[in-house]
């Protein structure tokens, strides 16, 4: 293989984090922990990570993981949207992230839905 200089623009996805966290304003709500799927995409240059083909080299998605369970598990929030955007400030915290898109479903938040999403982007 060839070390190739080019531009490498690698999009990450994390699939379906599933959560518990307080979440709404009702009574039931505050009081019981519910469900919540957490979905990033992001972009960053990976052209170093391709490279080097080293961790160091690469944005850790294993850290951001950590950093958004740690924040939202067990933890409480009104509203969905106010959750989401946290997140997705946790994601933007890494320098080398361009774009990132959170979505967060609240299932069964609805009668007769299976759930409720909010989706944030962010872009430097």
């Amino acid at each position: 293989m060839t070390e190739d200089s080019g531009n490498h623009l690698a999009k990450v996805r994390i699939k379906d984090l599933l959560l518990r966290a307080y979440i709404g304003i009702k009574e039931e709500e505050i009081n019981n922990q519910q469900d919540v799927l957490i979905n990033v995409c992001l972009t960053y240059d990976a052209s170093e990570a391709v490279n080097r083909n080293e961790i160091s080299a690469a944005l850790n998605y294993r850290t951001i993981t950590k950093q958004i369970i740690g924040h939202v598990d067990g933890n409480r929030f009104a509203l969905l949207e106010r959750l989401t955007h946290e997140v997705l400030s946790i994601v933007m915290g890494h320098e080398a992230v361009q774009w990132a898109e959170v979505e967060i479903d609240k299932p069964h938040a609805l009668r007769y839905a299976e759930s409720v999403s909010v989706c944030l982007q962010a872009h430097r």
